[in-house]
């Protein structure tokens, strides 16, 4: 096993963590191809969103669902690189780990979702609906 880095204090701790942060989120974009599509999906809603005749606050819930959807994704992604590393084999335990990361990330898209055809409904009513 390689020996760990020095430890950083200060603000070196700060930008270390923001470059650590970058490559977290290249490594998901390289590697995982779910990641990719939810990316895809956030970028193609977000002129939607601006244009969509719905209320500020309608348009916030919008962006931070879909941001929830990114960060439940990196997350599940990080939980199936622990257990691939961890349990190469089969087994029951992380199998379990693998399917509840699986379905939170299901559980932000159904919500997305949701919300996505709420507006879309709203839009479509009119004002004073």
């Amino acid at each position: 096993m390689k020996d760990l880095p020095a430890k950083k204090k200060g603000f070196a701790r700060i930008v270390a963590a923001f470059f650590y942060s970058l490559s977290g989120l290249r490594t998901a974009f390289e590697n995982e191809a779910a990641f990719r599509q939810e990316l895809l999906l956030f970028f193609v809603l977000l002129p939607i969103l601006f244009f969509l005749p719905v209320s500020g606050h309608l348009k916030s819930l919008l962006l931070i669902v879909n941001t929830i959807v990114l960060i439940v994704e990196l997350l599940n992604s990080g939980i199936e690189a622990v257990v691939d590393m961890t349990a190469p084999e089969y087994h029951s335990l992380a199998k379990r780990a693998k399917d509840m990361g699986s379905a939170a990330v299901l559980i932000s898209l159904v919500l997305a979702a949701i919300l996505w055809i709420y507006a879309f409904v709203k839009a479509m009513s009119g004002p004073g609906v």
